[in-house]
């Protein structure tokens, strides 16, 4: 069954080839006979009631210096399409919001949207994992200053981190009698203007930030460990940590079993949990990264799998 599948994404002339999920995501449905198409944000418009979008025929190539070719450019109501990857990366920002509302008009006539619009304006990556508490490290979700330091007294280590960071940006970790705990809460917060996140600090960092990549609710057998660089609080790649891959613990395991059924009921096909040691620390449903890493060393054939995932889903919905 030859779907057409749309891509919103960054701009692809500038992805990192070597590692970029996405590309490797469009590899594969390709390889697969599905039909792709290219768009970006701006590509987006409501004209009479219905989403309309700027779309150009995309192919992509197993090359790391060409890459992939654009076609002609046309102009279509979006829900022609089977499938939409919504793959731009965060922040989640009110234009993000917008693009979700615009997309969400295709959705209800049909077309998948990966992950689904409403789960992703309702699910922050930080905040939604608050939700399986049984599954967190103790934090404080807060724009109070007066609670934010209490939590500190209690714990004395701590991580404070904006709710829309990505990449590891504005992460700031405050040790016992640091004199900068004020000017860090008073920048996070913007004076208490803005709710902010409180984590105990997880020392097994140094073991690295595990990402764990889930489709439609079900765990990858292995998981990308992103290691800090020396003298660093944060594995994040983006900020210059490395990765290893390795198979998931017994309780990283459980952690998916927590999760999972709460990814598959809000359509979140695609998704990757950050745990740090025991914890679950983030679920991010935006743009998840890191499939090329594992695939690379498990041959866990991540993509091929996300996109059978799809065509099921597709196959289901038409059924009905």
């Amino acid at each position: 069954m030859a779907l057409s599948i749309g891509v919103l994404m960054d701009p692809i002339s500038s992805i990192n080839t070597k590692k970029d999920t996405t590309l490797g995501l469009l590899r594969v449905a390709s390889a697969a006979g599905h039909r792709l198409t290219y768009l970006e944000q701006s590509d987006l418009s409501v004209q009479n009631g219905e989403t309309i979008a700027s779309l150009r025929p995309l192919n992509v190539y197993d090359s790391d210096q060409d890459w992939f070719a654009l076609g002609a450019r046309y102009s279509a109501p979006l829900s022609e399409l089977d499938v939409v990857l919504m793959r731009k990366d965060p922040p989640f920002d009110m234009e993000f919001f917008y693009t979700t509302q615009l997309l969400e008009n295709a959705e209800r006539r049909g077309t998948l949207i990966v992950n689904r619009c409403a789960s992703l304006r309702d699910c922050n990556e930080k905040l939604f994992a608050t939700q399986f508490p049984q599954c967190c490290p103790p934090l404080l979700v807060s724009r109070d200053p007066a609670a934010l330091k209490a939590f500190h007294e209690t714990h004395e280590d701590v991580i404070y981190k904006p709710l829309d960071g990505m990449g590891g940006q504005s992460i700031f970790r405050v040790s016992h009698g640091d004199p900068n705990l004020n000017v860090i809460l008073e920048t996070l917060t913007k004076n208490g203007g803005e709710t902010i996140m409180a984590q105990r600090y997880l020392p097994e960092i140094k073991d690295g930030d595990k990402r764990i990549l889930m489709i439609n609710g079900e765990p990858i057998p292995f998981c990308l460990a992103r290691l800090p660089m020396a003298g660093e609080n944060r594995g994040n790649l983006a900020a210059g940590g490395s990765g290893v891959v390795q198979a998931l613990s017994d309780r990283d395991r459980w952690i998916a079993e927590q999760v999972g059924p709460a990814l598959k009921e809000k359509g979140l096909l695609f998704v990757g949990l950050d745990v740090i040691g025991d914890y679950l620390t983030e679920i991010n449903v935006t743009s998840p990264t890191c499939m090329r890493e594992i695939d690379r060393a498990e041959n866990t054939q991540i993509g091929e799998k996300l996109i059978a995932c799809i065509e099921r889903e597709v196959a289901e919905h038409r059924a009905v």
